[in-house]
């Protein structure tokens, strides 16, 4: 048998998808899979370092890992007319937030690629400087999980909220600036690639060995689709002040055919994005993207 470290978010999608894997609900052949469950922007700097055998990643970081992973053809969030927000205590237009502080939730998610188009490039806090350099507002990087509640003191002008945060925001008074997930399907027709998972290149076996993990990956997805009810209550475990319906909906929103294979449209969506991101300097060009399955 062959272990391979498996990382995904602590979040009620990824744990939907993953759900077979970790029930040991599929025959998984020859490959066992150790669950590394971080935050999006951990697993980011983990795939910087080449560290796990298969990682979500953000769409946005991506060009960076390009000689390390292959990106799998499953397991894509895709938002199709909606994705991370920005909220702010009082009522606000998108055009108002520049010069304004937006907390974030890391500086290689997808979230903060799609804000830097959408207002034009932050720059990170600091105290020693007063202007902003021509940036188009500031930022500081605080886990995901957090986001609301620094707007909700005070202690963020604006926060850009990923996970299950969009759906639970209204609850604490916050308002909605914008959907940046509208705010893509706006400018491009396409859905927001938000993240992926990648299979390291160098994985033992080569390109055959990656097919058939990659399999395995999607027959996972495929089970929780086809058992949805029970793959549900799995992930509500890992839904933050989500009741069953809110995570039903969360899954539904993140997990769905996107996620079986990006098809034409979704992998048309990455290249847009990321060809977008190297025109305008936030990210290293990108040379044609190998899928795998």
């Amino acid at each position: 048998m062959t272990t391979l470290r498996l990382g995904h978010s602590p979040d009620p999608d990824d744990a939907f998808m993953f759900y077979a894997l970790a029930k040991g609900k599929i025959d998984t052949g020859r490959w066992r899979f150790e669950h590394v469950l971080q935050d999006i922007q951990t697993l980011n700097q983990r795939a910087l370092k080449g560290e796990l055998e298969i990682t979500a990643i953000s769409i946005h970081a991506y060009p960076y890992v390009a000689d390390k992973y292959a990106l799998t053809s499953c397991g894509a969030s895709m938002g199709d007319g909606y994705g991370p927000m920005l909220i702010t205590r009082e009522p606000m237009k998108l055009e108002n937030l520049r010069g304004k502080t937006i907390v974030i939730p890391g500086v290689l998610t997808t979230a903060f690629l799609a804000l830097q188009l959408a207002l034009g490039k932050g720059r990170p806090v600091d105290p020693l400087r007063k202007e902003q350099d021509g940036a188009a507002f500031m930022y500081e990087v605080a886990p995901f999980d957090q986001i609301l509640q620094y707007v909700q003191s005070g202690a963020a002008d604006v926060g850009l909220i990923i996970h299950e945060g969009q759906l639970t925001y209204q609850t604490m008074g916050l308002k909605l600036v914008a959907d940046l997930g509208v705010w893509w399907k706006g400018q491009t027709g396409l859905p927001l690639p938000l993240g992926g998972n990648c299979i390291r290149k160098d994985l033992e076996g080569g390109e055959p060995a990656m097919r058939e993990v990659t399999a395995i990956l999607k027959n996972s997805i495929q089970y929780s689709l086809d058992h949805r009810k029970e793959a549900v209550e799995y992930a509500l475990q890992f839904g933050r002040d989500l009741n069953r319906k809110l995570a039903d909906e969360f899954v539904g929103m993140y997990v769905n055919h996107w996620t079986v294979d990006y098809g034409e449209v979704g992998r048309r969506a990455i290249d847009t994005l990321l060809a977008r991101g190297a025109a305008a300097g936030l990210v290293p060009p990108a040379e044609k993207i190998q899928y795998i399955g």
